[in-house]
């Protein structure tokens, strides 16, 4: 049995569900479906922000947003002037999803449940007329006169407009290469960092919440790249948001380096190197009886201090008045400039987001229409477009999703 749609959409995520609103909203006579492979839809937004959904971010200036994408930054500054964290918080709050902003700028709905949004989703599509179809993996989809043909393993269905929303899936990357694509290589953004130092053995649960970390990179060609923020020392190296933001923008340098680069630590980036060294004589005149190990003036968790310090002492029980301008030169060293190295990721959380996919040049961002395949579409993670943690590439799906359905609701004709 063969189905004839005005549209289909290939993914039953956050950007396939509001490409297929969207389009049903501003043409309410297109027959319209979408296709999901897994049993229930929406599964990625289910665990996002550790089940509560981090629908999107409180920024609100397009600029200043697109700047939290490593990849995708230029080509959604435009993007987001049309649909931007604004219009989606309204689009929610329209429809009865009460929704708040917290702290550092995460926005979740009241209920901390991310069933919320899914529901809100589900409800409006149905209420829309759009069909969906889950447990229905498509095995191709090619060219065919007039539009395409979606291969499923039940039925071919003949869609005039087609909407690619896959995510990392291969399958969908796959369907992109034989309709004439080009995919950057999708490799992990978003990861921790394994460092086996024993600095930071048996240390784990600190975090310290202002550090620098700046990744050593090896090819002249490239500048060293450094971020800041909050650092949490783990069993197996370090976290964090400073780390998650590191291995985002670091993320094609890594993989061409296995995973294995030198990070040099600053753990005190609001203090100068006089400052710090100016500290250490203060102690050494002040508290000279005291042991180095026991007590600093510096605002680092005893701990750590304790094992940064140790291995630069050639005496663990040294006194402040025993210790060597040696010592204090190391000191201070370690506290700036501490080198460590990265041997590989730490272990992957359940919603790591994926570097790479659809080559952004191919993509007309004023409709997310393919500029080699006329009405052929695509939005969300499939393009080579990810954000940092914090709602980004929710906000993506959403944007790329919206733009994607309003182009697919006018002229079906190219």
């Amino acid at each position: 049995m063969n189905k004839r749609l005005k549209v289909v959409v290939v993914g039953g995520g956050a950007a396939g569900f509001f490409g297929a609103i969207n389009c049903a909203i501003h043409n309410r006579d297109l027959s319209i479906a979408i296709l999901e492979a897994a049993k229930h839809p929406l599964g990625k937004v289910k665990i996002s922000g550790g089940g509560r959904c981090n629908v999107t971010h409180h920024c609100f200036n397009p600029i200043e947003l697109a700047s939290y994408y490593p990849r995708g930054n230029k080509e959604l500054i435009g993007a987001f002037s049309r649909f931007q964290p604004k219009d989606t918080i309204q689009w929610f709050e329209s429809r009865g999803v009460s929704l708040k902003t917290e702290a550092d700028g995460r926005v979740f709905p009241v209920t901390d449940d991310s069933q919320t949004i899914i529901d809100c989703l589900v409800t409006t599509a149905r209420q829309l007329g759009i069909k969906i179809y889950t447990q229905t993996p498509v095995v191709d989809i090619r060219r065919g006169d007039g539009g395409f043909e979606i291969v499923t393993r039940g039925e071919t269905i003949f869609a005039e407009k087609v909407l690619i929303a896959t995510g990392s899936s291969p399958s969908g990357y796959k369907w992109a290469i034989n309709l004439g694509h080009k995919i950057e290589k999708p490799i992990p953004s978003l990861f921790t960092f394994k460092i086996p130092d024993r600095r930071l053995a048996d240390l784990a649960g600190i975090t310290c919440q202002n550090v620098t970390l700046t990744l050593k990179v090896r090819d002249a060609r490239r500048k060293q790249l450094e971020s800041s923020g909050a650092l949490l020392i783990t069993h197996w190296g370090i976290s964090g948001p400073a780390t998650l933001k590191l291995s985002a923008w670091g993320a094609r340098i890594l993989y061409e380096a296995s995973y294995r680069l030198p990070l040099v630590i600053n753990w005190l980036p609001s203090w100068d190197e006089a400052t710090i060294r100016g500290k250490l004589y203060e102690c050494k005149q002040t508290i000279p009886r005291q042991k180095v190990v026991n007590y600093h003036g510096f605002p680092l968790a005893r701990r750590l201090w304790q094992s940064l310090a140790r291995p630069i002492l050639t005496n663990p029980d040294k006194t402040w008045a025993e210790i060597t301008k040696k010592e204090m030169d190391l000191l201070t060293q370690q506290l700036l400039r501490g080198e460590y190295s990265i041997e590989g990721k730490g272990p992957f959380k359940e919603e790591f987001v994926t570097c790479g996919g659809v080559n952004l040049k191919q993509i007309d961002f004023s409709s997310m229409m393919s500029k080699i395949c006329p009405n052929l579409f695509f939005a969300g993670e499939i393009l080579d477009i990810d954000g940092l943690t914090g709602g980004f590439n929710l906000q993506n799906a959403w944007t790329t999703g919206w733009i994607a359905g309003l182009a697919m609701s006018r002229a079906v004709r190219v």
